[in-house]
């Protein structure tokens, strides 16, 4: 397979930074930013001008495309800015970046998902586009005024943060802010699901996924870094302490907490998203904005990447230019999640142990989604200060 032009010298200031110099780490993100850019154009579905919302091995062994997702293509979008206009073509059926954005603005509407409006308002004031503010205003209506899920509220302060440089948003940002500090446990150092606690159905009030903890971290990281606010940078700091203490012994970073103590309710899936871009994303904005440096977790997350211990292999395919989705349970989907989240209800220690012997997680989810690939190249190529950080990949998104 031919190297991509931002993989071809990984010169990387934050893939530099994490590897140290190994070797293997090197050659690891060398390979992801490769698939990435070889990917995402086969997730492009070119006679709808979208991504698909998945691409997935069916029963015949075939890899085909299902639906599309105008959240994916946002976050590709995110991932795809920080690519010369070429390489952006080549992933977005012939458009830049800011090109393809503004077809995403054009399908936002009042009744738009809140999480759709955030990630494509974000796009847009990442690529200073000109149809920015029409986006904005549809998510400063809803944002502040819906309860919402936690990981919606971060992308929101996230968008909103990054429209800061063209738009007076000092007062939606400062209530962004503190609706996504009250989502947060200090004593637990843990984020909840949702950022209204009257959402929650009684069995689960108390459990949390890890994209309830990444984004906020990162989102509040961002948040301090431009704004200088303390309580943000330690909110995130503690979550971030809390995940990388109870990650798991293969670098796996787990699926499920307990809100009221910050312990592992149930740690599968480990998808590999999370181990290759979301976590290394929301840790290197906090560190760049001033919090602590957990490199040797995210060096350990990765490790996982090149070899999950669950399935006796690597998730990542080459010559398909994918990255299989999970290691999962064997069973019926979300039983083990479910028990474990109503019998911690009643009693906290208890996680049903016996479980584990029952529903191993020897299962590999064969998808991918554009979303995992386009957050690659946002968390390896990105920084918190919405800067590049690749040199190979100078160039200015055009409209």
């Amino acid at each position: 397979m031919p190297e991509s032009s931002a993989a071809n010298s990984c010169t990387c200031e934050r893939a530099s930074r994490v590897s140290g110099g190994d070797a293997e780490v090197d050659a690891l993100l060398t390979r992801l930013l490769t698939i990435a850019q070889t990917g995402l154009p086969k997730m492009f579905r070119q006679n709808m001008h979208a991504f698909a919302f998945t691409r997935r091995r069916c029963a015949d062994g075939n890899v085909k495309l299902e639906g599309t997702s105008l959240r994916y293509g946002a976050i590709v979008s995110l991932g795809a800015a920080h690519l010369s206009e070429d390489d952006q073509r080549t992933i977005l059926g012939g458009e830049t970046a800011a090109k393809f954005c503004g077809r995403l603005i054009a399908e936002t509407a009042g009744d738009t998902n809140l999480g759709d409006l955030a990630l494509v308002a974000w796009a847009a004031a990442k690529l200073a586009h000109m149809g920015t503010a029409h986006v904005l205003a549809l998510l400063r209506q809803r944002s502040l005024v819906t309860p919402c899920y936690t990981v919606e509220a971060a992308w929101a302060l996230s968008a909103l943060i990054a429209a800061r440089k063209q738009f007076d948003v000092d007062a939606e940002v400062v209530t962004a802010r503190d609706r996504l500090l009250r989502a947060f446990s200090c004593e637990a150092g843990i984020f909840a699901h949702w950022t209204d606690a009257h959402q929650a159905p009684w069995c689960r009030a108390h459990v949390a996924c890890f994209a309830d903890q990444v984004y906020p971290i990162q989102a509040l990281a961002r948040y301090h870094k431009a704004f200088g606010h303390s309580a943000s940078l330690d909110a995130a700091s503690r979550c971030a302490e809390r995940i990388c203490r109870v990650q798991g012994p293969a670098g796996q970073w787990w699926w499920h907490y307990d809100t009221r103590n910050g312990s592992v309710i149930e740690g599968y899936p480990v998808y590999t998203v999370h181990q290759d871009a979301m976590a290394p994303m929301a840790l290197l904005d906090l560190h760049e904005a001033g919090g602590p440096d957990h490199s040797d977790a995210i060096r350990k997350g990765l490790s996982w990447m090149s070899y999950s211990p669950e399935v006796d292999r690597c998730l990542i395919e080459d010559e398909l230019a994918l990255i299989w989705r999970s290691a999962k349970r064997s069973g019926p989907s979300k039983a083990v999640r479910l028990i474990r989240a109503a019998a911690s209800s009643v009693v906290p220690t208890i996680r049903v142990r016996w479980l584990d012997s029952v529903f191993r997680p020897t299962v590999v989810d064969h998808e991918d989604r554009p979303y995992h690939l386009g957050w690659i190249l946002h968390a390896w190529l990105g920084g918190s200060d919405g800067g590049r950080r690749c040199a190979v990949v100078a160039g200015s998104a055009g409209q």
